[in-house]
Parts: structure tokens; sequence; C-alpha cells
């Protein structure tokens, strides 16, 4: 089963294989260019095609690996089904990318694509088992299986298959596709072999590749004479994630839901397709069984191009897919406009006399990214159920939430509806907010004005001194000290008297009101009190008042006696 559906387009990576050795000595010429810094490269003089990645001449095997795969192998884990094909010209270095070829004398910086997926997933595997210790949870199950098929002379044929005669391939295969209900393709008859460590995967992959149909010819000394598609199945079953209890609602609901350590399975597969090359018989010199060969070769790319034109033209969206013209087409439907995230990645060679293959694969290569996957996750049918059932506990506990704070109510009819209080209150809220800034904004410049105000006054007070005589430093900065206190307690008392105004006015509302409940005794013994008390507020800040107004104007006799101290000074 799956979840919900999500678009998500194919991927396309070019790359450029460096000139060989026997190209060098006919004087083949280099005929393509990557634009420094772009994903973009240049055929001939005018021809510019821009993909999603490109890697050029000296492009290393991990660079390719970390851009195009890693991402796809971590998506396995949340449950996305992924594949990775590569396409291109006979002797372009398609096997080689994918790491098919299994040479001897390969070097580890040299592997490729599916050797580094499998070290990759089973060092993931152990990782996430070992995090779910740590975090006291039990760790997940994997089950890891593998597929090996081969698409020779249009018939599927089982590399896994120790009992197959090697003479026996040209027979008709007991291999049959189908489509299960959600549209998913899978085969019957097919060998699947469980492996639990990288050693057996890598092993499995070593024993199908050495069976696989290869041949010599003109263009490449070994060169493969089928598609080859390498499936690896993953099953996990693991916890469930945890339930998000945003604003503390109901923590001991989510806790206990947790506590339950409740259970999913996913399930992910991952297709690595090597195509067998595009070839013209012209070139490879193909006769017989060869020449029989590269036409079925070709034919089941031309299916596969017509499939790629079908879903990557927007004016062809309407018609129908021809996914049934070719098992090639039909093992990668899925792949293509399917439940898959794909990456395609287009082999091409440098040299000149290639120049037509290059670009046709060029071309095949840009029309494959207008198409658009349906990429869903895996999912048995509880676990989906299990998750339904969380996203509405969630649901439920934010509704909760919205009745508790007043958000939602119920009137007398039995309608549910937003409370209009909630909304003004929101209101109120931002409008309070707003008039916070505003008084914080309007406090900082009334200390500026006092500050510069202070300045001023000292300045003019300096300039009087010094025309009467020299000034003097001490007496400068003790009247500067002695204006900015005065200035402080100017405020404080504008400050007081506009307290006392409000505290006149409300003696006054609330006397006018003492008529109106005069013969209630509780509620104007209350009003007298509060009277009187308001009354001995008003005479504390009358006191206040007072002795402000007599310390400014003892300070503003002390400045006048040290002015005329000072001016009687410098007439001595």
């Amino acid at each position: 089963m799956t979840g919900a559906q999500d678009e998500n387009a194919v991927r396309v990576a070019l790359r450029i294989r460096p000139q060989l050795a026997k190209e060098k000595i006919e004087g083949c010429h280099i005929c393509t260019s990557v634009t420094p810094g772009e994903p973009q490269v240049v055929l001939g003089k005018d021809k510019a095609f821009t993909f999603d990645y490109v890697f050029d001449i000296d492009s290393r095997q991990e660079e390719l690996y970390m851009d195009c795969t890693e991402k796809l192998i971590e998506g396995c884990f949340e449950g996305y089904n992924a594949t990775v094909f590569a396409y291109g010209q006979t002797g372009s270095g398609k096997t080689y990318t994918m790491g098919t070829g299994f040479d001897v004398n390969i070097s580890e910086e040299e592997q490729g694509i599916i050797p580094r997926a499998v070290q990759h997933l089973f060092r993931r595997i152990e990782e996430k088992k070992r995090a779910a210790l740590e975090q006291g949870l039990p760790p997940p199950e994997f089950k890891v299986n593998a597929q090996f098929l081969e698409l020779y002379n249009e018939e599927v044929l089982d590399l896994f298959d120790t009992t197959r005669d090697v003479d026996a391939r040209n027979k008709k295969s007991n291999i049959r596709i189908h489509e299960d209900s959600a549209g998913g393709i899978y085969t019957v008859g097919v060998t699947t072999r469980n492996v639990s460590s990288e050693t057996e995967m890598i092993q499995c992959l070593k024993i199908g590749a050495l069976s696989r149909t290869t041949a010599s010819t003109q263009m490449n000394v070994q060169s493969s004479r089928s598609h080859a598609i390498f499936t690896i199945h993953l099953c996990q079953n693991r916890v469930c994630p945890k339930i998000d209890t945003e604003n503390d609602l109901d923590n001991r609901m989510a806790s206990e839901l947790n506590q339950m350590n409740e259970f999913e399975t996913l399930t992910a597969k991952f297709h690595f397709v090597d195509l067998a090359g595009s070839e013209r018989l012209k070139r490879t010199g193909a006769t017989g069984e060869r020449a029989k060969e590269g036409i079925s070769i070709n034919c089941g790319l031309l299916a596969l191009g017509n499939v790629i034109s079908a879903l990557g033209d927007k004016s062809k969206k309407a018609t129908h897919v021809p996914y049934r013209d070719s098992k090639l087409t039909r093992l990668l439907q899925d792949s293509l406009g399917g439940n898959s995230q794909t990456f395609m990645i287009a082999c091409v060679s440098p040299s000149d006399r290639d120049f037509m293959e290059t670009l046709n694969t060029l071309k095949y290569a840009n029309r494959a990214r207008n198409i658009k996957n349906k990429v869903m996750v895996n999912q048995d049918r509880t676990s989906q159920q299990i998750n339904a059932l969380r996203n509405e506990i969630a649901r439920l506990q934010m509704e909760l939430m919205e009745y508790k704070t007043g958000k939602r109510i119920i009137d007398e009819e039995g309608v549910e509806g937003i409370n209009d209080m909630f909304h003004e209150n929101a209101m109120l809220q931002t409008e309070n907010n707003n008039l916070r800034m505003r008084i914080k904004a309007m406090q900082e410049t009334i200390d500026a004005l006092r500050s510069r105000t202070t300045q001023l006054i000292s300045d003019q007070a300096n300039q009087v001194i010094s025309r009467a005589g020299d000034g003097n430093e001490e007496i400068s900065n003790m009247i500067h000290n002695y204006i900015k206190e005065i200035e402080d307690l100017r405020v404080k008392l504008l400050e007081s008297e506009a307290i006392n105004e409000n505290l006149r006015k409300s003696l006054s509302r609330a006397s006018s009101r003492s008529s109106y409940f005069a013969g209630h005794t509780p509620f104007s013994s209350s009003l007298i009190a509060a009277e009187k008390e308001t009354n001995e507020i008003i005479d504390l800040a009358k006191k206040d008042l007072e002795n402000l107004k007599k310390i400014e104007k003892k300070k503003k006799k002390s400045v006048v006696k040290e002015e005329n101290a000072d001016s009687e000074k410098k007439k001595k």
C-alpha cells in the first residue's frame, strides 16, 4: 500500500568519458566543452544542453555517486522507490559508471554506483540500529533481498538462476511481468536472494555480472549485449515517529501513545539499470548473432525513447504511453512516470567521430527531464491506518486546545462556531503590543531630548561663565550635573502632576456614582474607604510635589550663589 502522492521530476546527469588511447592515436578531436560553474555542455560550436549535473572528463566515481545516488539510498529508508539507469551509445562508459563490470584490477576509487550503494545501504542499516538502541527504543528490523535480470533479445532471463543452460538463452523464458492493483510492476519466476551483509550482496552482484551476455565489436572490446536490471528490495519494521506535542497539550495522552511503541512497515525497491548501448551496425561491423542482438537492443531503446517522448512532451499528455511495446519499458514502467525517484545518467564520448551519437544521446536525455513521477511512501495497510489514527489524534488535540482557550464555542442551538471574543482579544493583544512598542520608542525619544536639553542649558551656562572670565572645568561639570538633576526632577514632577490629575478624575467619578447607590450600605462603605485611600494618595502626592519644588529652589539658589562667588573671585 502507498501513502500520499508527490510530484518528482526525473533528474538527469551527463557524464563525459575520457578519450581512449585508440581515439588519440587516430587523431580524434574533443567536440564537447563544459561551461565552468554551470551544469551545461556545448557540443560542437553552438549546440548547448543544460542538465541537473554535468561531469566532465576528469570527474571521479565518488563525486558522481554523492551527487546522483546518495540521497536516493536515504529515501529508501523512508519508503521511497528509486531508479538509476545509465544510457548512451556503446563504449561510452555505462557499465563502468554503474559498476557491473567487476574488473579484477579495479581499485576502490574506481568502484561504480552499485558497489558504493551497497556499502552505503548496509552502513546506514547498522547506524539506524545503533541509534535506536542509544535512544532506548527497539532496533528496527531490516530484510534485504536482491534480483538480477537480463533482457536479451526481448527475453527476460534470471542471472541468479544457476541451473540455467547458457546455450539455452535464445529459448523462451518462463519469467512473467505483472502489474498489481496499485500500478506497481513485479515479476514472477525470478530467483530472489536474501542477503544480510555487504559481502553477500557484492558476491551476488559478481555472480550475476559474470553470467551476463557480452561480446566484442569494432567499437567496444567487451560490449554488453543485453540490458541488465539489478534490484534491491528493502523492508523495514520500525517504531513509529513520536507524536509532536505542541503547546504541552495533553502530554499525558501523548506520552502514553509514545510508550506503546507502535510499529510501521516500510518497503522500497531500488533498480540499478545498465542499458545496452545504442549502436549502428555500419560502425560496429556486427554480423549474424551480433547483428540480431544489436537490432533487438535498438528496438528496446526505441520503445524507451517513445515512452520518454510521450511522458515528456507536454502537448502529448493525453496520448497513450506505449509501455507494452517492449519488455524493457514494461519493467521500467514504475521508474518512468510511476512511483519512483528516478535518476538518468547519460554517458557520452567526447570524440568528434561520435558526434552524431553524442547529439542523439543529449536530445534523448533532455526529453527525459520533462517526465514527472508520482512518488509515494510504500506502507502496508496497518501502518497506513496507524498513521491516519495518529493524525486524527493530533487534530482532535488541536481542537480540544481551541475549546479550552475559548476560540471555539457551541451556541444554544448546538451549532459550533468561532468565538468573536477570541478574535477581539487577539486584535486587542496585537494593538497592545503595538502601543508598547510606541511607548518604548517615545520613551527613548524623550530621554534623547532630555539629554540634549541638558547639554544645551549647560553650554549656555558655560558661555556666561566664560564671558565673565576664565572658565573652570570643575565648575562646568558641576553645573552640568545640577542641570541634569533639575531636568530629571522636572520630569518626575510632570509625571506626578499627571497621576494627580487622573486620581482627581477617578475621585470625581466615584463621588458622582455614590449618589446612585446611597441605599446600599456595603457598596457605599467600600466607596468611602476607596475615597479615603484616594485622598491619602493625593495628600502624599501634594507633599511630594512641595518637597520637589523646595529641593529645586534650593538647588537653583546654590547654583546662583556659586556663580556669584565665582564672579567675585574673578573681580578680586
